[in-house]
């Protein structure tokens, strides 16, 4: 055949015994006015063989595992040694024995579908729910980061693929937290940090709204407020610890049970003050239950 990058006419010779460098001549000696014939030798390839068990040593070793483990998991009774479908049997059934499987989703669930279409559609999920689970997964999940990315596009549908697309597209190596600052941009409240947290300053307990229930609607405004910016995340324990002695008007008495007000230079995180504000409602109800029933 005619070479691809000159007009040398290349011929592939294969021969039935050995070829090496000290048996073949480097080159065809050439006629008188005719360019003499390089001979290039085609490296021998190495055993099929040697190259399969060599990977599957390989593959036992970072496994723990030796040859023995794998031999008692052939299906026949006495595998022969060449067969190949045999030995990639036992390695399959060794991995699914001896590896832990990974979790689906790293530690959290599936993303829900976020379209960006107003109102929300049955079965999707509404914005700041879906941006609240979004950052979970990318801040705390164990994945690398390009499943992340896979899971953060799977969820998305519509308007909000769209947005996704288009930074993507002017900018390729954009991180993923640019990209939910791109969909909180387009689909998420337009106040600042500082108004977020104004309104954050202004909210209260509602009538019949148990303690824990009040913190945990603060949490959720609190996060906005540190996310645009409009408190440092250092300062979130103490602006809880003050938002909730200021807006709880229903529970006095669990408020000094707590001792808040003496505390508020040493503020609890919120997971220890949830944990402590659900001991003291479940106290206070098995006390009420307990009236009850006496005065019954």
């Amino acid at each position: 055949m005619l070479s691809d990058t000159s007009n040398d006419l290349l011929v592939l010779c294969e021969c039935s015994g050995t070829v090496t460098n000290s048996n073949v001549p480097p080159e065809i000696p050439p006629e008188e006015g005719v360019k003499a014939w390089p001979i290039y030798i085609v490296p021998e390839e190495r055993d099929v063989n040697d190259e399969f068990n060599a990977k599957l040593h390989a593959l036992l070793q970072a496994e723990g595992k030796s040859m023995g483990d794998m031999r008692a998991l052939f299906s026949e009774p006495e595998p022969a040694p060449s067969s190949v479908e045999s030995i990639i049997r036992a390695v399959g059934d060794l991995l699914d024995k001896t590896s832990k499987p990974p979790s689906e989703s790293g530690g959290y669930r599936r993303l829900r579908t976020f379209s960006g279409t107003v109102p929300t559609p049955a079965g999707e999920e509404p914005f700041d729910h879906w941006m609240e689970q979004a950052y979970l997964m990318v801040e705390e999940s164990d994945c690398a980061p390009k499943e992340k990315r896979r899971r953060i596009m799977e969820s998305l549908k519509g308007q909000a693929l769209e947005v996704v697309r288009a930074v993507r597209l002017s900018e390729p190596d954009i991180t993923l937290e640019k990209c939910l600052e791109a969909l909180e941009s387009a689909f998420g409240l337009a106040e600042s940090g500082d108004d977020l947290y104004f309104a954050f300053r202004l909210q209260c307990q509602q009538s019949g709204e148990k303690l824990s229930d009040f913190l945990r609607r603060l949490e959720r405004t609190l996060s906005k407020v540190v996310q645009r910016g409009g408190l440092p995340a250092s300062n979130m324990d103490q602006a809880r610890v003050e938002q909730l002695l200021k807006g709880a008007v229903d529970a006095d008495l669990m408020m000094i049970q707590l001792r808040l007000r003496e505390r508020r230079d040493n503020p609890p995180t919120f997971l220890d003050l949830l944990r402590e504000i659900r001991t003291e409602e479940e106290y206070e109800a098995s006390r009420a239950k307990l009236t009850q029933s006496t005065v019954c």
